[in-house]
């Protein structure tokens, strides 16, 4: 279980980088994930040989609690002698002080438990000797040292004994740890310096306990102290001893993984929200459609009149244009044009937020699309211009002034053959007659024919020929359909790929939080009602 665990997290973690690479989630949400646990050891005794009496491994028991309650002095107290410094000599406790049977080698403990720095002191008493106790320095003292330290060996603790005094049992720092370590660990509170307390601040610990969700805390009144006042400290050591078993340990053990995989999957559960889990994204694909129709409506509206310049600037330097080297000076796509289409982005960017849906991958992406766009409209309306001059006006128009260029050539000189067949057959007949040559009339009405078969063909064409202007403007017309066709073709892909990439997003978090819920049938934790361990738990 403590396998499945690890892997889990370790596969949550590669999750959150890559979606924090990716933009699926902000950073703060990949770090908070990242750092899921990080404090959690794999196991105390996994790799270890080390084996206490009847115990796998001992259970690890810490003392915790504010800055003068007693928590040195009780562990002295359990001891039988001056093992945690107290009082004067440490006003505020700035170390960790480990106690434990003598059997169990401290080299051979885990090196992911902060053993850095502390104190050691170690005991024969047979009857404790599946127990490790650690004085915890004081966590509400203005030493972040000490709060590190806390926070350090947190993870590796059993059971906390959670310490108080008659002045100190409400103290706020106190109260936040407990609320945000509570379900990770067993408590036993003690209420200690109990001759200097009242039964009424008693019951409001009680009370304030219970908030917290422990049905029915176990508090222990207690006096570390040479007085004749009677205390409930025997208790308080018959209960520590009954729950040192291998029975409890591996319970606890259990408790704890469980507890981090609730909380891991809650944490899931949360990025999933902002993931946009439940989201159906078949409107997407026809949001953006009918968002870019109405760009598209709009940037024809003011390319209306540049474009007639544009057509007006084309015709005028045709011969030019057809020239490769020719750069055009003119350029449909403006400031105004641009910002237009931006607020198209970003209108329909806003409209994927508004439902819920992280929009940082798609803004990443279709950036790029927002500097091509000027390219992809220039280099359209330059080529369908160029493509529109080359071959002006209609195809019926290209045929029939190709029949009348050819009309041009042919009607003349068949007209000219003809008149020369009847020049020569006027001289051959005029040979064998009297009668004239040629006559003025024929000379006048030939020349008129060969004169109105060039000139009639020529006539048409010049006044059928396509105007450049009107050419160029249709080419521009084109090039922009094709351009408009082709952004908002890129930005459909872009779409597309979201919606792809969020489903896959989604169906491996759903994996990592359905993975969350299993739990191995032979592991799974049950303790009964009468157990000392079930009053130490938060319900």
């Amino acid at each position: 279980m403590v396998y499945d665990y690890s892997e889990l997290v370790q596969k949550t973690r590669q999750w959150a980088e890559q979606a924090g690479l990716s933009g699926w989630i902000n950073n703060g949400v990949a770090t908070e994930i990242s750092q899921f646990d990080s404090r959690k050891p794999d196991a105390f005794f996994s790799n270890s040989d080390v084996t206490v009496g009847a115990v796998t491994r001992p259970l690890i028991m810490a003392f915790m609690g504010g800055t003068g309650v007693g928590k040195s002095s009780l562990l002295n107290r359990l001891a039988g002698k001056d093992i945690a410094r107290a009082g004067i000599a440490r006003p505020t406790s700035r170390e960790v002080t480990l106690y434990h049977h003598y059997s169990l080698a401290i080299d051979k403990l885990p090196a992911h438990l902060p053993l850095s720095s502390i104190n050691v002191s170690q005991h024969d008493d047979e009857s404790n000797k599946g127990i490790v106790w650690i004085d915890m320095p004081d966590f509400d003292s203005t030493e972040r040292s000490n709060k590190e330290l806390v926070l350090q060996w947190l993870p590796h603790i059993d059971v906390l004994i959670y310490v108080v005094s008659p002045e100190r049992y409400k103290d706020d720092k106190a109260w936040r740890l407990l609320l945000a370590e509570g379900a990770r660990h067993a408590w036993l509170f003690v209420f200690n310096q109990w001759d200097r307390g009242q039964l009424g601040q008693y019951e409001d610990f009680n009370r304030q306990l219970q908030k917290a969700h422990f049905v029915e805390p176990v508090i222990f009144k207690t006096v570390c102290m040479d007085t004749d006042h009677t205390d409930e400290f025997g208790l308080l050591k018959s209960t520590i001893s009954s729950i040192a078993t291998e029975h409890i340990v591996s319970q606890l053990e259990q408790r704890s993984l469980q507890v981090h995989k609730d909380e891991l999957k809650q944490k899931l559960l949360n990025t999933a929200a902002l993931l946009g889990a439940e989201v159906k994204l078949e409107p997407i694909t026809e949001l953006w459609i009918n968002q870019w129709q109405h760009t598209v409506k709009l940037l024809r509206q003011g390319f209306e009149w540049p474009l007639k310049q544009s057509a007006a600037y084309y015709a005028e330097h045709a011969a030019d244009l057809m020239v490769n080297a020719f750069k055009t000076n003119y350029s449909l796509w403006d400031a105004w044009a641009q910002g237009l289409f931006d607020d198209g982005l970003d209108e329909f960017i806003i409209n994927m937020n508004l439902m819920g849906l992280p929009i940082a991958p798609f803004r990443n992406d279709v950036s790029i699309i927002r500097e091509k766009a000027p390219k992809i409209i220039q280099t359209q309306a330059e080529l369908a211009t160029r493509m529109a001059l080359a071959n002006p006006g209609n195809v019926l128009q290209r045929l029939f002034l190709k029949c009348m260029r050819l009309c041009e050539i042919v009607l003349p000189l068949t007209a000219m053959s003809w008149v020369g067949y009847k020049v020569f057959m006027g001289y051959y007949v005029s040979n064998m007659t009297d009668n004239h040559y040629l006559g003025l009339d024929f000379t006048i009405h030939s020349g008129l024919l060969i004169a109105m078969t060039w000139l009639i063909p020529y006539f048409i064409l010049k006044k059928l020929q396509p105007s450049l202007k009107k050419s160029a403007l249709k080419g521009l017309n084109k090039g922009l359909a094709v351009a408009f066709e082709i952004i908002g073709g890129e930005v459909l892909l872009i779409t597309e790929k979201f919606v792809q990439g969020h489903a896959i997003q989604v169906s491996q978090l759903s994996g990592l939080i359905e993975q969350c819920g299993k739990t191995d049938t032979d592991q799974k934790l049950s303790i009964a009602n009468d157990s000392p361990l079930h009053r130490m738990l938060i319900s």
